[in-house]
This record gives C-alpha cells, structure tokens and sequence, in this order.
C-alpha cells in the first residue's frame, strides 16, 4: 500500500512538473557500482561491484532545480564467509536491484558547464536470483524497501540540445538487513546498514517545451 502511494505521487508529481516545466532533460547512463560487505561477528557477506545502467528524466522547475524522476538497474554476485555454513569464501547468490526514485538536482551555474548535487527517495526492489542450493536449500524472496540516494557531478552542454554527464552516486536501502537462511529456526539476518557508492557516465537530451 505505502508502495502504491508512493507511485500515485510520482505521477502526480511528473504530471504537474510537465505541465509548468520550461524543459526538460533525459538522461540515459552507464556506470559502474562498487560492492558493500554486511559483516555479523567474524563472519560476512558481500556483494561484488558490478554495473549499473539507468535513465533520468528531469523537469526545469526554476532555472538552477530541476525535479528528477529516475530508474536504476544494478547486477552483483553475491558471496558469504561463515564459519559453519561456508568456512571458505563462497558464491551466494546473484543479486539483482531495481531503484525507483523521484528527488531535486541543483545546478550550480548556468552555461555550458554546470555542475550540479541532487537526492532522491523512492523503493528499491532487491531481487536474489541463481541460489547456491549446495549452501541453502530454497531460494531467497524478493523485497522492496524504501530507499534513498544522493549525486554529484556535472553536465557539459557541446549544443543547446545534446550534452554528456558524469556523476558519482550514492544509494541507500532503508533498513535491510540482508538475508536469512538456515534450517530448524537457525541462520543468519544481518543488522548492517547497506551504501552503494559508483559513478556513471551518460549523455544529456535537453527540450524546450516553449
């Protein structure tokens, strides 16, 4: 439910934005994302770095913020070290994540150049895939969380239509706690915060609606 809320509202945002905004942008990315590791005593699991493509749909709001409406997709290994289930590092599972996230981008200065930070709150939904059945004996489920995110970076405009953009990324799943698994009532759920750190590249499409 809170799920569905959450989309009705970006639908009533990008609605209002499109109706008001000077322009917009859209901005189709490709990056890569560095892994994270949730510890639980001396044992761990981590997730590998892997890719991350994604698109972004901005709308100019005032002439320096801009309303973005944005999807991620990222793809990682995942591998665990567990003194009674994996003495050795192993393969867990794959793990795939996708970001859904409405937020603001700030420019910083207008021209050619701009330079920009924004965030953004939406749902993650985290989605195991390709379980290691010699470790556990069912497959993991799906679960969306909420979620944030943070950017930096900067926009270079060759034209008043085409640009490139480069850009470091932070992304957050509120209060997930990795997976549980085991058998007879034992396992393991870990309590660590997760941070997402990577950067991406892509090219800018601006449009004046005027």
């Amino acid at each position: 439910m809170k799920q569905q809320r959450l989309l009705f509202l970006i639908f009533i945002a990008l609605f209002s934005s499109y109706a008001s905004a000077q322009s917009f942008e859209i901005t189709p990315s490709y990056g890569y994302q560095f892994g994270t590791k949730l510890n639980y005593g001396p044992n761990y699991i981590k997730m590998e770095d892997g890719g991350q493509f994604g698109i972004n749909l901005a709308f100019e709001l005032q002439p320096s913020m801009m309303l973005d409406v944005s999807y991620y997709n990222m793809n990682s290994e995942t591998r665990i070290r567990d003194v009674f289930i994996a003495p050795f590092e192993r393969r867990l599972t794959d793990l795939n994540l996708d970001w859904f996230l409405i937020g603001a981008t700030r420019y910083f200065k207008q021209g050619p150049l701009k330079p920009f930070v924004g965030a953004g709150l939406g749902m993650v939904l985290i989605s195991p895939e390709n379980e290691n059945l010699d470790i556990v004996n069912s497959s993991f489920s799906s679960e969306t969380r909420f979620a944030f995110s943070f950017k930096a970076g900067v926009n270079y405009m060759f034209t008043d239509i085409v640009g490139i953009n480069l850009q470091g990324n932070l992304f957050f799943p509120v209060n997930y706690g990795g997976f549980y698994f085991g058998s007879g009532g034992a396992g393991v759920n870990t309590g660590s915060t997760l941070i997402f750190g990577g950067f991406s590249g892509g090219l800018v499409f601006k449009i004046d609606t005027n």
